[in-house]
């Protein structure tokens, strides 16, 4: 395993109790520093293992991992993670938060950045976290991160709470802090189409596993949406997921030749492209150009 990826996995897994079963199983993957990665897939994939092994919270049964070169642990002080519960101390104000964050991190810590963050939420630094909502805690969750200045961001579910409104402006920071620092951002989230236009990488999770990863515009290039009439054979292209209504047949291909000129075609959304690997999980994964970032 090389030094050069922001996280790399070989044969990752997890597993809960010597009976229990595996949450992540075989798991290989490079993804480079600099990237936007969203994390999708259904309930129980795998992603929040995913992300608690990234941020060193917990060691593989199987495998290896590297963070920033170096084991997930060692690399701690370089990486900020929020939970999916995004757990704070509830005894302390909104400022003496801050202030742990400040404390905690005394070489890295972005004041302005946390103040403002906090500030834009309207929230009274004198409030006690027990006393805000789902939404204002994550607000100060991410806070705590981005003040931290990482080189690697690791957020699970990190928009749930907020309102569509706070969703953008969070969104906006994170794209800021990427641009500006290069910061490597891992986000996962079940609202895929809110990620489309904000990630440039894609890790699809299913069953523990890796089932999709590589450059989001590679990806989609790589695929086709179709449709054509219901007996239309689609050899010698590589089906990801099709379905039959009435005359119509559509689906998702990956093309290994050049297609009829009466085929509809056309180029898959995010959305559509993971739906259609979600819908099917015998579906095989995308051919190697479309990996390269795929050990």
């Amino acid at each position: 395993m090389t030094g050069t990826a922001a996280i790399e996995a070989a044969a990752l897994g997890k597993r809960f109790g010597r009976r229990g079963g595996w949450a992540l199983r075989d798991c290989t993957f490079r993804l480079p520093a600099g990237r936007v990665c969203a994390v999708v897939g259904p309930n129980g994939a795998g992603k929040s293992t995913l992300l608690a092994l990234a941020a060193g919270l917990m060691a593989p049964t199987e495998g290896a991992m590297a963070v920033l070169g170096e084991r997930p642990g060692a690399a701690r002080e370089r990486v900020a993670y929020v939970a999916q519960d995004k757990p704070l101390y509830q005894q302390l104000t909104v400022a003496e938060t801050l202030a742990m964050g400040a404390d905690l991190n005394t070489d890295r810590w972005d004041a302005a950045t946390a103040e403002r963050i906090v500030a834009h939420g309207d929230l009274n630094p004198k409030s006690r976290i027990r006393t805000l909502s789902g939404g204002q805690c994550t607000r100060v969750a991410l806070a705590l991160a981005l003040a931290k200045r990482p080189e690697l961001l690791l957020l699970d579910e990190p928009m749930a709470d907020l309102d569509p409104l706070a969703r953008h402006e969070m969104m906006g920071l994170l794209m800021a802090q990427a641009a500006e620092f290069g910061t490597t951002i891992v986000m996962s989230s079940h609202v895929v189409a809110e990620l489309e236009d904000s990630c440039d990488h894609l890790l699809l999770i299913g069953g523990g596993q890796v089932r999709l990863a590589g450059e989001i515009d590679d990806l989609l290039a790589a695929h086709v949406r179709v449709s054509a009439p219901a007996q239309t054979v689609l050899d010698p292209h590589s089906v990801v997921e099709s379905h039959t209504t009435g005359r119509q047949l559509t689906a998702m291909i990956r093309p290994a030749a050049p297609m009829p000129g009466d085929w509809r075609t056309g180029t898959p959304s995010l959305e559509e492209l993971v739906l259609s690997y979600l819908r099917n999980p015998q579906a095989t994964t995308a051919p190697a150009k479309t990996q390269e970032t795929v050990a």
